[in-house]
């Protein structure tokens, strides 16, 4: 099926909009015309991207919404439902990361993980989709991460919730077809955003790779949240299904596909540096 050409007045929800990815895509969307609907948990930076994009001359929304809330999601498809009658693009972007061993991740930071960036996306998915289903339109997109095409090792919690946002918009994907619905998985590589600094931490301080090193090497080397932006606008117009963001995401996820034997050594400098 066709992707959605024209974002012109087109109903866009984005969550976890108030900064990094989030925020860019917001931007992206409302210049191209989109009618935007921005959810994050902190109200603060809410505030911040809906003044930016007024700046534009756009009309907006917001939503505060903790996505890990069941209720709170199914309140925000009621919302939208009512100011806007419906929803042509979904981009389930909420996410946090927790960094260290198996062994040394709690079993409530497995939870804490999980309740954002798997179950978030998934209370998004069933709150809209039955709109979009009704409506025989609309578009979906899961943020995933390089991390969940090709996992490392020191972050197994982050990588299995990117696995399981990954493996939900390729089964869905075939689903919704019949309904013209479009379904995409963003899977960004090293991207400039606050995720290290706001994420749980389970690795030794004397670490090579500790929070303090990591949260240098996204501010010096991240790629900018706008080049996930402009992919995520690409893969709706194109009903692209996975699609890596920066030459590292491509890279990791071509050698795993040709090489089980490259990915291990792979793996093995990430052991080095983290565990």
């Amino acid at each position: 099926m066709p992707g959605i050409k024209d974002f012109k007045d087109k109903v866009t929800v984005i969550t976890g909009a108030g900064s990094g990815i989030g925020r860019a895509t917001a931007l992206a969307f409302v210049r191209k015309g989109a009618d935007l609907i921005i959810v994050d948990n902190n109200p603060a930076r809410l505030d911040e991207v809906a003044a930016e994009i007024k700046k534009i001359g756009a009309r907006v929304l917001t939503r505060t919404v903790d996505v890990s809330k069941r209720f709170e999601v199914e309140d925000l498809a009621a919302f939208v439902l009512k100011e806007r009658g419906r929803v042509d693009i979904l981009f389930n972007n909420a996410g946090v990361s927790v960094g260290g061993s198996v062994a040394d991740t709690s079993i409530e930071d497995w939870e804490w993980i999980f309740s954002i960036n798997f179950w978030g996306v998934l209370y998004g998915v069933k709150a809209f989709l039955p709109i979009m289903i009704k409506q025989k339109y609309g578009h979906i997109v899961n943020t995933s991460s390089q991390m969940g095409l090709c996992a490392t090792p020191g972050t197994p919690a982050y990588c299995t919730t990117k696995f399981a946002v990954a493996a939900l918009g390729e089964s869905m994907r075939a689903e919704v077809r019949k309904y013209n619905i479009g379904v995409s998985t963003i899977c960004p590589g090293l991207i400039r955003t606050n995720i290290v600094a706001g994420g749980r931490m389970n690795i030794r301080e004397d670490a090579v790779a500790n929070r303090k090193t990591l949260e240098k090497i996204y501010a010096n080397y991240g790629w900018l949240p706008d080049r996930v932006a402009k992919a995520v606008l690409k893969a709706v117009r194109r009903n692209k299904s996975v699609v890596p963001v920066g030459p590292e995401a491509w890279a990791a996820w071509f050698t795993k596909r040709i090489s089980q034997r490259a990915n291990d050594t792979y793996n093995l400098i990430i052991e080095k540096m983290l565990l």
